[in-house]
């Protein structure tokens, strides 16, 4: 970096997930000295255990009508595809009010623009990524596709359907015999089901985040294993960033820390209801059964995905908190609907995990410049779509630092597009 040349700065990026590892990346291309923070080696939460599915079409909210009246339901299942536990519902109140006032026809709407924009790239921003970093070979451009139960739940996803095709996503709707075709030895006979060709996944979703980390690590990127514990402040924002190990001089600050990042943004003077939907996955090394493709169940909240030495059941939304334990019951429900579909499956040797995604209501990320600081960036919530929305949100937060028009239109996902 040129010490003249005072468009460069000295970043620090809190969060090595993939979300973080793409803003410190993007930032680095841009000529700036870059330090990547987290207390774990990068892509080690849930950057790890996700599902690995991409998809430039993805632009349907968690939050379409209809969704309060399942809280009831939540509630009394702890088991069940979205699940409350009763003693952290005073905490997710507001979270869920908010949530309500995203699902009018118009909110969801905007919202679908808003998140097709975001991943439309996708596909090209990681072949640009990943070149020369040997990441490029655990991508797989098979499709994804979408098995219904009943002709009353092939239904019920009418209106992501609609959503999908108004934003130009293309979805093939499936007859038995494409279905069997597609994937040969299903034991449900599905008769409805749906297939996204714009997908697609990665086959190890770690070893995509640490490929990409160990890339910006040799273009002279400083990776940091501390854990950030505060910030001391100056009149202009933060000057230092204090971690259990010491403390470090800071220049700008990107928080990009997933789930952890509201007490962050709390501790740099801005509120945001950000809260957890934990995920659970069950990876089983020897599954017994060819899977051809991604699927995803529509009844039952998970997806299959044949990763590189595994079969991975991942999927649910369970509303707990960061702190609470897991509940690996939730997994293992995992396996029992995965049987619905391969009734031969083999489970031995399986493992279980659990990650705490960070969702905003409205299902959109906070992708902007602090609202009170202009040295500090947000880049965090984006629920079930890091993978999908992590490049555009490094291009992003490079081109917001650097003062340049960015690609899309990035207002939705101010930070404070809650607050009057």
């Amino acid at each position: 970096m040129n010490p003249q040349d005072k468009t460069q700065r000295h970043a620090t990026v809190i969060g090595a997930g993939i979300v973080g590892v793409c803003c410190a990346l993007y930032l680095q291309r841009d000529g700036h000295e870059v330090t990547l923070m987290d207390y774990q080696g990068p892509g080690e939460a849930c950057s790890m255990g996700n599902a690995g599915q991409i998809s430039p079409g993805t632009c349907t909210p968690h939050a379409m009508p209809g969704i309060v009246f399942q809280v009831p339901g939540m509630l009394l299942d702890p088991l069940g595809p979205l699940a409350i536990r009763w003693r952290y519902l005073p905490r997710l109140a507001p979270w869920l009010l908010r949530l309500a006032f995203a699902t009018t026809k118009r909110r969801v709407e905007a919202i679908s623009i808003a998140l097709r924009e975001l991943h439309r790239s996708v596909c090209s921003d990681y072949e640009e990524l990943t070149e020369g970093t040997g990441a490029e070979k655990i991508f797989r451009r098979a499709g994804r596709m979408e098995l219904y139960e009943s002709e009353r739940s092939f239904a019920a996803a009418g209106p992501s359907r609609e959503l999908m095709q108004r934003r130009g996503v293309e979805v093939e709707i499936l007859a038995a015999e494409r279905i069997r075709e597609l994937q040969p030895g299903l034991g449900f006979p599905y008769r409805y089901g749906t297939l996204r060709h714009d997908s697609m996944h990665v086959t190890d979703p770690r070893r995509l985040v640490q490929a990409l980390a160990a890339d910006f690590e040799r273009r002279g990127g400083t990776l940091l294993t501390e854990r950030v514990v505060d910030f001391e402040m100056n009149a202009s924002g933060p000057a230092r960033i204090t971690t259990e190990a010491g403390s470090h001089p800071v220049d700008v600050v990107v928080v990009a820390a997933g789930a952890y990042s509201r007490k962050l943004v709390r501790a740099l003077g801005t509120r945001v209801p950000l809260d957890t939907e934990r995920g659970y996955h069950i990876a089983l090394p020897n599954p017994g059964v060819e899977v051809r493709l991604p699927i995803m169940s529509a009844d039952h909240h998970f997806a299959l995905t044949p990763m590189e030495n595994e079969l991975r059941l991942a999927g649910t939304d369970e509303f707990a908190g960061i702190e609470a334990p897991p509940n690996y019951a939730r997994a293992d429900r995992l396996l029992q609907a995965a049987r619905r579909m391969f009734p031969d499956l083999n489970a031995e040797g399986a493992s279980r995990w659990m990650g705490c995604r960070p969702s905003m209501p409205d299902s959109l990320p906070v992708i902007c410049r602090s609202p009170r600081y202009p040295s500090v960036f947000f880049a965090f919530g984006h629920g079930h779509f890091g993978l999908s929305g992590a490049p555009m949100t490094g291009r992003l937060i490079a081109d917001m630092l650097a003062g340049r028009s960015t690609p899309i239109d990035a207002g939705p996902y101010r930070v404070d597009r809650f607050w009057p």
